[in-house]
């Protein structure tokens, strides 16, 4: 889950940095991917509905400071195809003025007579449809030509008040950075680097500083260090005049901080490297810096000293509260990872962010990279079964789960906007791929209906999710998105925050006043909507708060949305009708509140004009701002309300300085508007006056006047209107059908009560109806569409569940786990609650309120228990049942099987586990050469080989989310010799019992019998046994050639089997284990037979073993028949005052199959020879509490590591 970078948003490009920002960054091309022009930006940052980097998309709300250094300014370094003419001229009709044009990528391209046909007026034209025809010639049955509808332009060139300076010696800089304070400053600040892409770090930086509107700059290189190399430029957001500078960290980690806007530094080193900065939205002096090693500092001095609040923070996951749903404007709220890789959600104070002091909101742990606090609002994510879920707290109480329609079945949700206490969110349900559908919420952020489906969506340049949907500045509720319906894009508008939707109504005209023939629903206007971070590129929206009604965007007239024949449109009337005001793409600026719109061409060649409208768009006059054409690469406006001073960024060539042109729009007004210069304008939807429950009349220049505004007036006035049917939505669970009426949707029970509601008080029974947020109508129908207040009906408790908080059927043996129980209907403060989990333990509750955060309890043995609720009242009962699997990690697993056995014998192999009470397991053998394994709940098999050779068998152990194995190789032959081997007393002194040490020794020895009798290696395998005293198990093996030929019979195993005996006999047998130990090998006993074989003709020493066994299993029956009376003994199923647990034994473990110690397995050849009373059971003390209950995952004894 996370925020968007909705399509409509803080517009990209030129519109975008006049809108009063005063900051502004353009980078070369490629610049984002060497990191250094596209920082890390926080959420936060993020401005309205605009993309943000990094992670899962992210949005701020408008207002919000600043997170991040500002963006920069690059150089688009755009080179001129060969063949590309330079800017050409076109008359419009009947003006006589010329239009600038210039050829574009795929357009056909005119001749020398179509730009004499130009001049005269005369020639082709682009029909709205892209249909080039002549403009002499009418379509027949069309009506004449409008001239009061075209666009009119005024070529008749009209020159600004402009200044021109270059930085001098930074022409190889590609970035920059730009700031502007603004509010009645003139202070200009700019930071210009060189990125080197082969080394991938910043290699020269320049700070030049301008306290004249930009007419002259002053660098700084000197103030900060000449040798100091800059990176980024902050600036706090709620005092302009403190500016932060950051050095490479490649070079060193300080800051610089000024407090009089940049004209003197202080430095102060850093003993981390800062990625990125997030302010304080009121305090100027507290910041939150995030560190590239994932830790995060705060500071109260603004910099000059930090402390460490929280390591292993997640990026772009941390906020400062929310003035007015926090208490303590210090209280960060932050995403961190815990040790083993989750993600949960903490609060801390600034000053006092300590173990003990953090706070944890949500209980348990979220998805990473879910973590969003936004206004009044707190969201996270949390994944069970394969599904999300998602969790709103509103104003800081308790977390609910969001509700969406039943069968929504989200697969990502991004919360869009929470403005006006309510929750916009996109959702991709289950059957969408690249739409999203558009939901709304209350008040609480918990229930959401359905607003648009199928709204187009896209990736960012980041790979972040982009909606197709723009909220109109100034208009609350206003709204424009990007449908897909029948594999067609089109673009719908609202103006009830989705309640209802209509396309746009195509200009009937176009540029040149030509009637256009476009016919609703089959043809409309199509705009597009998202938010570019390249001005040169399509894509282009703006709006502003002063200036409500003007809406301008690129988009084509047609039966859908293109990317061919792109045109410029714009509105007067709030998106009610428009106009085509260019053909070609421009970048449309705001100036005094609106009262001016400036348009710059977009192209690759150097301009030195630009278009100026004082009359919304209808009217467009040529001005230049520059005397040599300007390759544009950005312009920054002057921030405030007087907006009537920009900053154009270019260069006069591809190796020029920057090029800064101040332009001075003050010169073309002559005076201030007065009283007479307005008239009223009122807010409608085709005809309608009443917008969200109100009618609104606006001030607006006439068209006619050229004055000054300055200061944004605002609306005159706002009357609420009568409410009706169009004033209200449907509420959660209902669905509005063909004749306009809310009904129930098929899986809401609207009888559903809510389940805080009890016999004897009150709820709000909905009518179907819920009313728009912020929606201002009074009376009317009002109170027939909203909720009632009514009695809680008594009811039988009913739809009674079970299930633990993050809604797994396991649990960790030895920790807490959290039980919810919910109940879908019933009286839940007169009810009844009995938990019994299943190990003798049981617990009351006397209502479910008492039971909202869950109930904890520790299961301090493995197994599955049968844990169980009933809930009783006067009027009826329920129960419901939850098998809970109560586990211990699993960290070994060792094979146990015979080293060497014989054809056509049954073998037996047995996985042992550390610790041995895991829980429940499933086990799968893969042995000789099957292909396919074999899968038991048992953790030992038998099986048979039938060919001769080396056998590898493996085996595999699942327990819960783990899976551990272990292979072996065992022989398989028709006929062996085995020989028990001892050792002189002096091996047990170094021998440490680990398995490296035996494989070691094992070829020692081996080494040592070939050495002493010549006996082919072959013939002859070696391997010490765990245990003490030291001892060895001898086999002696037949051995064939490749070629299958000369195969040792049972006669030359009995010789080989009487050299070896006679040799160790002879103490023939010896090696060094170390200078100066010498350790003798002696026989033992020898076989005839595989040692696994227990049948009659074997020797006796495999009968010994036989009733080795034997005695031990009595020996268990008798220790469990009367476990009760004997100390020491831990009694499995022991319960409080006796009493039985209820609890279904380990599937993997049967009751019948007695508890072995793990350091006395032995396989058949360790039991040879040895007496039984060394096999008897023996169970330590030391592991068991005093209750005889196992109290952690510790095991009784270590496990052997081999064969």
């Amino acid at each position: 889950m996370g925020k968007v970078g909705a399509g409509g948003g803080s517009p990209a490009g030129l519109s975008a940095l006049l809108a009063g920002a005063g900051l502004l960054v353009l980078c070369a091309p490629g610049s984002c991917g060497g990191g250094s022009c596209c920082p890390p930006r926080h959420p936060s940052a993020a401005p309205r509905w605009a993309p943000t980097p990094g992670g899962l998309p992210h949005q701020g709300p408008r207002g919000r400071a600043p997170a991040a250094p500002l963006p920069q300014l690059g150089r688009p370094l755009f080179a001129v195809a060969p063949g590309d003419r330079a800017l050409s001229l076109e008359r419009a009709p009947g003006t006589g003025a010329p239009v600038a044009v210039a050829p574009r990528s795929g357009r056909k391209r005119r001749s020398g007579e179509d730009l004499e046909k130009a001049e005269r007026g005369e020639g082709t034209s682009r029909s709205p449809r892209g249909v080039l025809r002549d403009r002499g010639q009418q379509e027949p049955g069309t009506p004449e030509r409008d001239p009061d509808k075209a666009t009119r332009f005024r070529l008749e060139e009209l020159k600004l008040t402009s200044t021109t300076f270059a930085l001098t010696g930074d022409s190889a800089h590609n970035q920059a950075m730009v700031h502007w304070s603004g509010h009645n400053s003139s202070v200009i600040l700019i930071l210009t680097k060189l990125y080197d892409y082969n080394l991938g770090s910043i290699t020269e930086s320049s700070l030049w500083r301008s306290t004249d509107y930009g007419t002259t700059y002053e660098k700084l290189n000197d103030k900060v260090g000449l040798k100091t190399i800059l990176s980024y430029l902050y600036v706090c957001p709620t005092n302009k005049r403190k500016i932060m500078l950051l050095t490479d960290p490649e070079i060193e980690s300080s800051l610089l901080i000024s407090s009089d806007e940049g004209a003197t530094y202080q430095k102060y080193r850093l003993n981390f490297y800062i990625q990125s900065l997030l302010f304080h939205p009121k305090q100027e002096d507290w910041i939150l810096a995030y560190s590239q090693d994932q830790k995060l500092y705060s500071s109260a001095e603004f910099g000059r000293r930090w402390q460490l609040i929280q390591e292993a923070v997640v990026p772009n996951r941390f906020y400062w509260s929310v003035m007015g749903s926090n208490k303590e404007p210090d209280l960060i709220h932050l995403e961190a990872r815990t040790v083993d890789g989750h993600s949960q959600y903490l609060t801390c104070r600034m000053q006092n962010c300590t173990e003990a002091n953090r706070n944890k909101p949500f209980p348990g742990y979220i998805d990473p990279d879910s973590l969003i606090v936004q206004d009044d609002y707190v969201f996270v994510q949390l994944t069970s079964g394969g599904r999300p879920h998602y969790y709103v707290s509103y104003r800081r109480n308790a977390f609910a789960q969001m509700k969406l329609p039943k069968y929504a079945l989200p697969k990502d949700m991004h919360v869009i906007s929470t403005d006006e206490n309510q929750v916009f969110a996109a959702v991709q349900e289950w059957n969408q791929n690249d739409t999203y559908n558009l939901y709304i919420s209350d008040t609480r952020g918990v229930y959401f209906t359905l607003a648009l489906e199928n709204v187009q969506s896209s990736r960012g340049p980041e790979g972040n999710v982009m909606i197709d949907l723009y909220e109109v500045a100034g208009i609350k509720g206003m709204f424009l998105a990007n449908k897909k319906t029948d594999n067609q894009v089109k673009t719908f508008i609202t103006y009830n925050k989705g309640r209802d939707w209509r396309l746009l109504q195509a200009p009937d005209t176009d540029l040149r006043g030509d009637p256009v023939h476009c016919l609703l629903p089959y043809c409309s206007l199509h705009l597009h909507l998202k938010v570019s971070e390249n001005p040169y590129t399509s894509g282009i929206i703006a709006s502003r708060d002063t200036a409500p009604s003007i809406i301008v965007a690129s988009g084509n007239i047609g039966s859908e949305l293109s990317d061919s024949d792109i045109s410029m449109f714009v509105s007067s009337d709030a998106g009610n009708t428009w106009r085509q005001i260019f053909e070609e793409e421009h970048s449309v600026l705001y100036l005094d509140q609106g009262g001016v719109l400036v348009a710059m061409k977009h192209t690759s060649l150097p301009i030195r004009h630009l278009w100026l409208s004082f009359d919304e768009g209808r009217s467009w006059s040529k001005y230049s701002f520059t005397s040599i054409p300007l390759f544009v690469d950005g312009v920054l406006g002057e921030p405030g309300e007087e907006t009537l001073i920009m900053t154009v960024f270019g260069h006069f060539s591809h190796r020029s300085e920057w090029q800064l042109v101040k332009v001075d729009y003050k010169s073309i007004f002559d005076r201030r508007c007065a009283e007479e210069d307005y008239r009223p304008w009122q807010l409608h939807s085709q005809g309608e006056a009443c917008i969200m429950g109100a009618k609104r009349i606006y001030k607006k220049r006439k068209s006619e006047r050229k004055c000054m505004q300055g200061k944004y007036a605002g609306a005159m006035e706002s009357e609420p209107c009568v409410c009706t049917e169009a004033d209200f939505d449907c509420d959660y669970g209902y669905e509005r059908h063909s004749n306009g009426q809310c009904l129930p949707a098929f899986w809401f029970n609207p009888s559903s009560l809510s389940k805080d509601c009890s016999l004897g008080q009150s709820y709000l029974n909905s009518t179907g109806y819920r009313k728009v947020v912020s929606n201002n109508c009074t009376d009317g129908v009002r109170e027939q569409y909203t909720a009632k207040p009514q009695k809680c009906p008594g009811k039988a408790p009913r739809g009674l569940r079970i299930v633990t908080a993050d809604g797994k059927l396991t649990a960790e043996q030895g920790h807490n786990v959290t039980l919810m129980v919910q109940l879908e209907e019933g009286d839940v403060q007169r009810t009844l609650i009995q938990v019994d989990f299943g190990d003798g333990i049981a617990v009351s509750y006397v209502n479910l309120s008492s039971m909202e955060d869950g109930i904890k309890h520790v299961y301090h043995n493995v197994g599955i228990f049968r844990v169980t609720v009933q809930v009783d009242n006067s009027l009826g009962s329920d129960s419901a049942v939850l098998y809970l699997h109560v586990t211990c990690p699993l960290e070994h697993v060792h094979l146990s099987l015979p080293f060497v056995t014989t054809k056509n014998k049954e073998v037996n192999a047995t996985a042992v586990l550390w610790p041995s009470q895991v829980g429940t397991l499933t086990y799968v053998w893969w042995y000789g050469n099957n292909t396919e394994p074999l899968i038991t709940l048992e953790g030992s098999i038998a099986f048979k080989f039938t060919s001769e050779g080396m056998n590898t068998i493996t085996v595999q152990v699942s327990a819960g989310n783990a899976i551990l194995q272990d292979t072996k190789t065992i022989a398989v032959y028709e006929e062996f010799r085995s020989l028990r081997l001892s050792f002189s007393p002096n091996l047990d002194d170094y021998n440490p019992d680990i398995p490296e040490w035996r494989r070691d020794v094992s070829r020692v020895i081996k080494k040592a019998l070939v050495e002493a009798t010549g006996v082919p290696a072959q013939h002859i395998l070696v391997a010490v046994l765990p245990g003490l005293p030291t001892a060895a198990e001898l086999f002696v093996l037949p051995h064939q050639d490749p070629t299958g030929e000369n195969k040792r019979s049972a006669e030359d195993l009995e010789q080989i089997s009487e050299l070896l005996i006679h040799k160790l006999n002879q103490n023939s047998v010896h090696f060094e284990l170390k200078p100066g130990v010498q350790v003798l090998v002696h026989a033992a006993h020898l076989t005839a037979a595989p040692l696994v074989d227990l049948t009659p003709t074997h020797s006796g020493s495999a009968m010994l073993m036989l009733l080795s066994v034997v005695f031990v299993g009595l020996a268990v029956f008798v220790i469990y028949k009367f476990k009760r009376k004997i100390p020491g003994i831990n009694v499995y199923a022991q319960m409080q005052n006796e009493k039985e647990r209820e609890m279904v034994s380990r599937v993997s473990h049967p009751e019948s199959r007695p508890y072995v110690p793990q350091t006395e397995l032995r396989r058949p050849g360790q039991l040879i020879d040895e007496k039984v009373e060394s096999q008897l059971i023996e169970v330590p003390n030391s592991n068991f509490e005093s209750n005889g209950v196992l109290g952690s995952c510790s095991v009784f004894s270590r496990i052997p590591t081999e064969h």
